[in-house]
């Protein structure tokens, strides 16, 4: 048999450990793993000269934009930019314009996508105004329904409990997650005040998005989904408390996961001092104490996995003298697994952490068959990496459309400088050199 491609001289993360060998490609899928003089007859051979192969990454929180956001970002800019991350799938968030909250905006927004995207790209979608068609949505291909608490975004009343409740009861038949960004409704009337007193600077918008902001809307949603059986996924858990309330919840067999942003730990606000309004998101970055909360809770596993929240704007959309009118979000591709590898060289974090955060778990927990694991039949996505490569994050040279981060001139070392696709080479050396169009999109005919 004659195999589309052999990489030899591997360093590759199996199990748990790292061991020396070939990988045979075909058709898209690994086809083995084991020593070179055992591999398949190929055309193509790739030597990795010994670095480092990991599962491709999964970011499980993206906003891709496009639509009616393209200025912002699309799908082909998006992309790249996991790609050169050594991110291989993306799953993308549905406040878009128009919002993905239908079969028809999901299938929509596949069609657009399928044309331009260079890694696998999976949707989720907010929840219909009727809940009937939960359904078909999920048909459709939706990986998730994602729920904003803190302001209507998709069609289902926030404020409605049982509403909640029903909806959460119809994601646990169809056996997709519910992914909750907690911060409560207070958010808005907050806002509104602070508008009306003309407060509108940073300490403003710390104080309207307060930890009790997030610790409430965390136990709101955990009390109405104990009535049920759903899988809640909280988003960007930005607390200790918070952090706290999802820790004891899973101890009562409650189906419930969690997930940290970069920015989350690696900032906190006296960052904002060095990078203004850069640096703001939702939840916003916290105090330091905050953020040693949150690593603990990366070394002992209370917190599942780990995201970007890639949200990218223009640039002048970050900046202005009123706090209320800057578009919140960080772009974050390019940058999580450099900041990552960074801790690792550092020894105060492991491979094995980065591939169950970026890999295994978002693999499991949003159920992409075939992926997250380095492993014989799996799709062939791989990440290598160069562990001692040295390099100053530029954003001026990022292939997102946002070229500006609040880790901009960061100097770090550990890169990825090859990823494969479903067994194709999409980037070598921060060079894409696949077409648009080569990535999949996941999820279509999932019932």
């Amino acid at each position: 048999m004659i195999v589309d491609l052999v990489l030899e001289n591997a360093k590759a993360y199996i199990c748990q450990e790292i061991l020396g060998c070939s990988i045979a490609i075909d058709q898209g899928r690994i086809f083995k793993i084991g020593k070179e003089t055992n591999m398949p007859k190929t055309d193509q051979k790739i030597d990795l000269k010994n670095l480092l192969v990991l599962p491709g990454l999964i970011d499980a929180h993206v906003h891709l934009r496009d639509e009616g956001k393209s200025y912002k970002e699309d799908f082909y800019s998006g992309t790249a930019a996991a790609a050169v991350g050594g991110i291989t799938t993306v799953l993308d968030m549905p406040n878009n314009a128009p919002v993905t909250m239908s079969a028809e905006t999901l299938r929509n927004r596949m069609k657009i996508a399928e044309k331009k995207i260079v890694v696998n790209v999976g949707f989720f979608s907010e929840f219909p105004k009727e809940l009937g068609e939960t359904k078909e949505i999920v048909a459709k291909g939706a990986v998730a329904f994602k729920l904003f608490l803190a302001d209507q975004v998709g069609g289902l009343n926030i404020d409605d409990d049982q509403a909640l409740k029903t909806a959460f009861r119809g994601t646990s038949k169809f056996k997709v997650p519910v992914a909750v960004h907690a911060e409560d409704r207070m958010l808005s009337k907050k806002t509104e005040e602070f508008r009306r007193t003309f407060s509108s600077d940073v300490d403003a918008f710390l104080e309207v998005h307060s930890e009790a902001s997030e610790v409430r809307a965390i136990e709101r949603v955990l009390a109405i989904s104990k009535q049920t059986s759903a899988h809640i996924h909280f988003c960007h858990v930005s607390t200790s408390n918070g952090l706290k309330a999802i820790t004891d919840a899973k101890k009562s067999n409650m189906t419930i996961t969690c997930e940290v942003t970069p920015h989350h730990l690696f900032l906190s606000v006296d960052d904002f001092k060095r990078c203004g309004t850069l640096a703001l998101t939702m939840p916003p970055i916290r105090a330091k104490h905050q953020v040693e909360a949150l690593w603990n809770g990366v070394f002992n596993g209370d917190i599942d996995i780990l995201v970007s929240d890639h949200a990218p704007h223009a640039l002048e959309e970050k900046s202005s003298s009123n706090v209320w009118d800057v578009k919140v979000g960080i772009p974050g591709l390019e940058t999580t697994l450099p900041l990552l590898l960074a801790m690792v060289k550092k020894a105060k974090l492991s491979i094995t952490h980065v591939v169950r955060l970026l890999a295994e778990k978002p693999a499991d927990i949003f159920n992409l068959k075939g992926r997250g694991y380095l492993k014989e039949g799996n799709h062939a996505d791989l990440v290598v990496i160069d562990l001692n490569k040295k390099f100053k994050i530029d954003a001026s040279k990022f292939y997102s459309k946002a070229k500006y981060s609040p880790f901009d001139g960061w100097n770090t070392i550990g890169k990825a400088v090859k990823t494969f696709v479903n067994g194709q080479l999409i980037m070598d050396d921060d060079e894409i050199v696949a077409k648009s169009g080569t990535g999949k999109v996941i999820g279509e005919n999932k019932l």
